[in-house]
């Protein structure tokens, strides 16, 4: 898939999803600006890309901070102008029962799941607009579509993401920008490695295909979307769950 020479910046891009994801967009030839709020993971991943022979950069970024995002979008664009894909890799989640919840954890979650893709893409938003084009890719969940059980608010800001893809879609699709959503299923990541053995037990045996997805078949369907194969493709959603929600 056609990626070569274009710059795309991907945050979490330090570990899970966002670190296969950034693999997979430098081995297809993309200059790669890894942004994370883990700065020591992230260089490190930089470094291993470069000894590769892969060109990638590290941003150092806090989505729940506005004033940081900015700053660093700042930075993206002084040091290397518009990227060519924005990929809001970012996100995290934690499982307890809503009414266990606190307003300050609602905050967090929204905060880094929503609230912090929406502000990089509108800090960047403009300088796509005004070079005519951009592919941005935001990783949502499924549990924004149908739901889960102990993620009631990370589902919401998960749905408000997902909304977020539709509605923007159409306002920038006249400056050739293509906004599009994947939508992981239960997939093997740090994060799934502190869910209960019995909960993984009892996901692995809803899936179809009997097993976790692999954080870079997640990555694949964001290079696609992000590649010029997608051009026509805006609005548009996809889940990779092994067809644990195709019905959804």
């Amino acid at each position: 898939m056609t990626v070569t020479h274009r710059t795309a910046l991907i945050t979490g891009g330090a570990s899970g999803i966002g670190r296969a994801t950034v693999q997979i967009f430098a081995e297809a030839g993309a200059r790669v600006l890894l942004a994370d709020i883990d700065q020591t993971r992230g260089e490190q991943a930089v470094a291993e890309l470069r000894a590769q022979g892969h060109s990638a950069e590290f941003v150092a970024i806090d989505l729940t901070d506005a004033a940081n995002v900015d700053a660093s979008a700042a930075q993206v664009l002084a040091r290397f102008g518009a990227p060519d894909i924005l990929v809001n890799g970012a996100g995290w989640g934690k499982t307890q029962p809503f009414w266990e919840g606190t307003p300050d954890f609602w905050q967090k979650l929204i905060g880094l799941n929503l609230m912090g893709p929406m502000q990089l893409t509108k800090a960047l938003l403009p300088a796509m607009m005004e070079r005519g084009s951009g592919r941005i890719v935001n990783i949502a969940s499924d549990a924004g579509r149908v739901g889960s059980l102990g993620e009631t608010v990370y589902s919401a800001a998960k749905g408000g993401l997902i909304a977020f893809t539709k509605s923007l879609a159409r306002e920038v699709a006249r400056r050739g920008i293509t906004v599009n959503c994947v939508c992981p299923g239960p997939t093997d990541t740090p994060l799934m490695a502190a869910v209960p053995d019995k909960v993984k037990e009892a996901l692995t045996k809803a899936i179809p295909f009997r097993r976790l997805g692999q954080p870079a078949e997640v990555g694949q369907a964001v290079l696609f979307f992000g590649s010029d194969e997608a051009s026509y493709i805006t609005g548009q959603v996809i889940s990779v769950s092994g067809g644990l929600t195709m019905a959804g």
